[in-house]
């Protein structure tokens, strides 16, 4: 498996394992077979409706534009709507455990969940994504064009070790007021950190962990008695205060 390591804006160190074509086609595959179906649905219903006249000659106009309108968005909004969601992920990606990212290791927003899928009608070109495999196998970093317009990366997701410990501090520890005045972005390059944190070698680990500790508190303006001594129970407890305000605003 190729790894990648992103020295992000932040001079924080990530590292990923990038998707190769094995698990990037067992996504498409189920995907493929998901739009199959809904396909096959909306034709037995396309058919049934004709067949009995469900709709009144004045609605029926209406009735086929709904259906090429629901047609459109499984075609051409399927991969988009889920990245969009589900923050990278399809429900194909999400079985074969690869997510779409930024190239900068942040979370994929909107536009760029658009973008590549637009260009995946040109990926497919002339059949079965010749072209989105070439160019794949042409590059280091495993992208098709539609990630190339985009600026994102497909990488497996972390382990279910790594998941599992993502959070090292107790329920009880003193909350952090001041982390509702984390940006989001912020949120995520904390959040980031923390669940790539075992793939990253210890002398860096601890590095990042201590320049990011730096960064936010020196954002949010704590004293240095306020900290736990450790950075990363830190970085913990910032994210998890962020998140439970975020909840209740």
């Amino acid at each position: 498996m190729d790894k990648l390591t992103i020295d992000t804006p932040e001079q924080v160190h990530l590292e990923f394992v990038l998707a190769g074509l094995g698990s990037r086609f067992m996504a498409i595959l189920l995907d493929s077979l998901i739009q199959v179906a809904g396909f096959t649905v909306l034709f037995i219903l396309g058919s049934i409706f004709l067949a009995f006249h469900v709709f009144a000659a004045g609605t029926s106009n209406w009735a086929v534009a709904l259906w090429v309108l629901v047609f459109f968005c499984l075609y051409w909004g399927y991969f988009a709507i889920f990245e969009v969601v589900w923050k990278g992920q399809t429900p194909g990606k999400r079985w074969a455990g690869i997510r779409v990212i930024k190239d900068s290791g942040r979370p994929i927003n909107t536009f760029e969940a658009i973008a590549r899928n637009l260009l995946r009608a040109v990926d497919s070109l002339p059949g079965l994504y010749a072209t989105g495999v070439v160019t794949i196998l042409l590059n280091r970093r495993n992208r098709r064009l539609g990630d190339f317009v985009a600026g994102t990366l497909v990488v497996h997701e972390s382990s279910d070790r790594e998941s599992s410990i993502f959070f090292n501090t107790p329920q009880n520890t003193t909350a952090v007021p001041q982390a509702a005045q984390l940006t989001l972005q912020q949120a995520e390059l904390i959040e980031a950190f923390l669940a790539r944190r075992l793939d990253i070698p210890e002398a860096i680990r601890r590095q990042s962990a201590q320049k990011i500790a730096d960064m936010m508190a020196a954002s949010l303006a704590l004293p240095p008695e306020s900290r736990p001594p450790d950075n990363e129970d830190f970085l913990e407890i910032l994210v998890k205060e962020f998140r439970n305000r975020a909840r209740l605003r």
